[in-house]
């Protein structure tokens, strides 16, 4: 589900999209792009990630991590 939401938000083929992936480098993703992804999230899993959470996000893999913690048994980010 994680990597459908990314690519729905930048309109990329999920296939490219690794848990190494950067959301900045690599996506190019922009605040405005990265907000809205983690809006969809919250709303897909019913969680609230907290600023600091989002702050440390720089790759897909950290944000499948959040989402473990945040729902304390998410699976595998997809």
């Amino acid at each position: 589900m994680l990597k459908t939401i990314i690519g729905k938000t930048l309109e990329r083929n999920v296939d490219t999209i690794t848990e190494k992936t950067t959301f900045v480098d690599e996506l190019g993703v922009d605040s405005l792009d990265f907000f809205q992804i983690l809006i969809d999230l919250e709303e897909t899993y019913d969680i609230q990630i907290d600023q600091e959470e989002a702050e440390e996000i720089v790759t897909v893999g950290d944000a499948v991590e959040t989402l473990r913690r945040a729902t304390k048994g998410y699976k595998n980010g997809k």
